[in-house]
């Protein structure tokens, strides 16, 4: 199933406007999550809206937006006065000025999405506001709106598309000075930089996303596939750190005699590893309630799979 767009408008340089659409370049619906459920009936926990002062579950047609002022004190404010001040930007990422990529402070970075051609018409539109942003080798800023709130948006071309990264206002950044006030102005000696110098050069290399695993994420899945085989977990035991070296100088050299001692990492010869298909996830099978535990005790134990079964990702709105 494609995704689905998180917006669709026009995207206008000057006079020139092409339909696009939005679509989040990242997921996070791929990891695993959990629910609440009841621990004496293995029931899943709901949740209702209910008034603060009479505990009454309220319906939805009732509920409203209100802007707290003080104690118990709100500024009502209905969606139809929310749509009077709607702005351009709601349909329209209007190009604002093009700006050094280097000039934007990675701070106000929020994240990323691909800006595509919508249907069949303005594409030609779309390769001309493309390779001009290419050509001047900048960066674009504009403005959308998503969610029912404006941001900033920086475009930059990515293939045959445009990657738009949504960016904070500047009140949205804190100032790093209330952080590094108190840190210490410490001279570092030469000989201590040339032996982090040295670890730095073993432990370099290239960015390859591919090879970088999220343990935490596969011992959820080990844990969840061990308790739904029936497996018992056992605590692990604390690991062991090598002590407080009081030294900085001895630990850089420890450090650096640890990295030579290490071996290259081996490159696995034969097949490639098949490559995950997009939108996809892995599927973990379900955990059974006390209730269904018991229904499922008169049948047959399900085998376990050897690997997991992957499912199609369910696209969110993102804001």
């Amino acid at each position: 199933m494609a995704p689905r767009a998180n917006w669709k408008g026009f995207l206008r340089l000057s006079l020139v406007t092409c339909p696009v659409a939005l679509y989040p370049a990242t997921s996070d619906t791929e990891k695993v999550s959990f629910n609440q459920i009841n621990r004496k009936t293995g029931h899943r926990i709901k949740y209702a809206k209910v008034d603060a002062d009479t505990g009454e579950e309220v319906a939805s047609e009732d509920i409203m937006k209100g802007y707290k002022v003080d104690t118990d004190t709100y500024i009502e404010v209905s969606n139809e006065e929310l749509e009077d001040i709607a702005l351009e930007s709601t349909h329209t990422i209007e190009i604002d000025e093009f700006v050094p990529k280097a000039d934007i402070d990675i701070r106000y970075l929020i994240r990323p999405y691909y800006l595509v051609p919508d249907g069949k018409v303005g594409h030609d539109a779309f390769a001309v506001i493309r390779e001009t942003v290419r050509s001047m080798n900048k960066v674009a800023i504009g403005r959308v709106v998503l969610t029912n709130r404006e941001h900033i948006i920086a475009l930059e071309p990515l293939g045959k598309g445009l990657l738009g990264t949504l960016l904070r206002y500047p009140y949205e950044v804190r100032s790093e000075k209330e952080y590094f006030d108190d840190i210490q102005d410490v001279k570092v000696t030469k000989d201590m930089l040339d032996l982090a110098k040295h670890i730095v050069e073993k432990k370099s290399g290239t960015f390859e996303p591919d090879k970088f695993e999220d343990h935490y994420e596969s011992a959820l899945i080990d844990l969840i596939n061990r308790k739904r085989s029936g497996i018992r977990t056992t605590a692990k035991a604390a690991p062991k750190t090598g002590g407080n070296v009081i030294n900085l100088m001895d630990a850089l050299k420890r450090s650096l005699a640890s990295e030579r001692q290490a071996p290259p990492p081996a490159k696995v010869k034969g097949k490639k590893p098949k490559k995950r298909i997009e939108g996809q996830r892995e599927m973990l099978l379900p955990i059974s309630g006390k209730r269904a535990a018991k229904e499922e005790a008169k049948t047959p134990a399900p085998r376990k799979a050897d690997k997991p079964v992957r499912a199609p990702v369910r696209s969110k709105k993102a804001g």
